[in-house]
């Protein structure tokens, strides 16, 4: 979407308001034996306490309140009895619709003690989605936000993984135009004021592809190796963008 009154930044504030509470929910809870399904009833209560409904279950029928993904599961894993181990990396996604609005965020948590490996990957996956959003002003083309990316991702020493990548949001959970996560020359639209997108470097050690795992929703790194996901949802404009979902 694009925003043209104070009235749509507010309601995507608010959206953006519960989808922080909610990682931030999660995130404190993380640790060693919980499960991912008792994760998802921690931000299915956020949900009902602030009025909003899950945007994956809305939308796509999807069987969890968020999208939990653990290790080498890189995007849409699916809330269960797994329970979380020392070393795990644990990618938190949460999308939610509040009033016609949807926000959209991730962050990856890890279960200490984290691999020097696991830990600089969490790492990479933060710098990368600060470097775009950096590049992601007015004027600027969707592939400058991806070569952004992209450069800080290899100056790390890991991957992009290019088969999944960010989008618009604010009226429905995915919108145009799709904003990749790698330089790609096609990408030549520019950018407009007001325009809402999800920024969310998907990365992983060594793969730049994903595979399906046989549940019908969860992408794993096609060679099994570790992935790591950050993701906000931000409002275009001639400086820096706005953060809706910010803590």
């Amino acid at each position: 979407m694009s925003i043209d009154s104070e009235k749509d930044l507010v309601g995507l504030r608010r959206a953006g308001r519960v989808v922080a509470l909610a990682l931030a929910a999660m995130k404190e809870a993380v640790r060693e034996g919980i499960t991912t399904a008792e994760l998802d009833g921690i931000a299915a209560r956020v949900f009902d306490a602030n009025g909003a409904r899950s945007a994956p279950r809305l939308a796509y029928g999807f069987p969890g309140s968020v999208c939990i993904s653990v290790n080498d599961e890189a995007v849409h894993g699916i809330p269960g009895a797994r329970r979380l181990a020392k070393g795990d990396l644990v990618s938190l996604d949460v999308v939610v619709e509040l009033d016609g609005y949807y926000a959209d965020a991730a962050i990856t948590v890890g279960v200490p003690p984290l691999a020097d490996e696991a830990a600089r990957l969490v790492a990479c996956a933060e710098a990368a989605f600060r470097k775009g959003a950096r590049a992601a002003r007015a004027g600027a083309r969707l592939l400058d936000v991806g070569g952004a990316v992209e450069d800080e991702v290899t100056r790390h020493g890991f991957e992009v993984i290019r088969d999944v990548c960010g989008h618009g949001v604010g009226r429905a959970i995915h919108e145009d135009p799709p904003v990749l996560n790698h330089r790609d020359g096609r990408a030549t639209r520019r950018l407009e004021p007001g325009l809402v997108i999800a920024l969310e470097p998907i990365v992983a050690v060594s793969a730049r592809r994903t595979r399906e795992t046989g549940d019908g929703w969860t992408l794993a790194s096609a060679d099994g190796s570790l992935t790591a996901h950050h993701e906000h949802t931000l409002v275009v404009t001639r400086g820096r963008p706005i953060v809706i979902t910010a803590a």
